[in-house]
């Protein structure tokens, strides 16, 4: 029966493998519904009857029902595994599966803020230490492109700010060096030297630079919740998160007519065709400009 074939499968999954319970949960569902296609649909009861014309068919049905490229490419992996799960137990002798590729995923476009968003959420006024560092933050983000988990980590060391560079390590452990602009220099500065040296009284791990109200490093969380708390200052109705910045600094460089391979340099990618889905941004905005403004568009 296919059924007890797949039963087996999960258990080598779970037993030699050692996947998570909600992993073989997604297999199980998966192939279920692979199954009930080929013996209600394709009319299957053996393996060794199993085509590759069929999973097609079973992809393809997916496909009409609506599915996502990205759902798909799921099923088809399930499906991969599986039959190869069979040939490994010598249960056919062929791979049915064998040259299936997978759907490309869809890439979703960045969300990213207009600039006249960027000037109201950096509009950050006051000389209260949590406000100084609060601006320097967030005009940080947007001058370099950082991730926040890079934010978070640098120390003050790692400022240039005479120079106007900040170094920083990113993926894979890689530094880079990032410039910073004048505004997020003046920023910087007078954050360290009015908000800094008061929050970081208490603190013990005296290089980190941003500090919260204890004077401890400041945690992804608490940059969420400080960002999502400025956005609905500056009357920001667009869904924004810790990315979002890094996506408004990479569209508007290129917009302003920045190199793409700087602008990857910058973000540090690694590979340029993450960087170039920011090209893609550039000109559905483009688009949308055309359309709200040509009288014939």
């Amino acid at each position: 029966m296919l059924k007890d074939t797949v039963s087996d499968f999960l258990h080598y999954l779970q037993i030699e493998r050692g996947l998570s319970e909600n992993t073989l949960i997604s297999y199980k569902r998966d192939l279920t519904q692979y199954i009930n296609y080929l013996s209600k649909v394709e009319l299957k009861s053996d393996w060794a009857t199993v085509h590759r014309n069929d999973i097609i068919a079973f992809l393809q049905m997916l496909k009409d029902a609506g599915k996502s490229a990205a759902s798909i490419a799921r099923y088809t992996s399930s499906i991969r595994s599986f039959h190869q799960f069979l040939i490994r137990e010598q249960l056919v002798q062929q791979d049915a599966s064998l040259h299936i590729e997978s759907p490309r995923k869809e890439r979703k476009l960045p969300d990213v803020l207009s600039e006249k968003d960027i000037d109201s959420l950096l509009s950050i006024s006051g000389e209260k230490p949590l406000e100084l560092r609060n601006k320097a933050m967030l005009e940080l983000l947007y001058a370099t492109g950082l991730r926040v988990s890079e934010m978070i980590n640098l120390k003050v060391s790692d400022l240039h700010l005479t120079m106007g560079f900040v170094q920083c390590v990113g993926k894979g452990n890689k530094e880079r060096i990032v410039p910073l602009g004048d505004i997020a220099i003046k920023s910087l500065e007078e954050y360290i030297r009015k908000g800094r040296s008061i929050l970081g009284k208490n603190n013990k791990d005296g290089n980190v630079l941003f500090l919260n109200q204890h004077g401890r490093p400041l945690t992804r969380q608490g940059f969420w919740k400080i960002l999502k708390a400025n956005a609905n200052r500056a009357g920001i109705q667009k869904k924004i998160t810790p990315h979002t910045l890094r996506h408004s600094f990479a569209t508007h460089l290129l917009e302003n007519g920045a190199d793409l391979r700087v602008v990857q340099e910058m973000l540090g990618h690694v590979d340029i065709s993450t960087t170039q889905i920011y090209t893609h941004v550039t000109k559905t905005r483009l688009k949308d400009i055309y359309t709200a403004y040509h009288p014939r568009a």
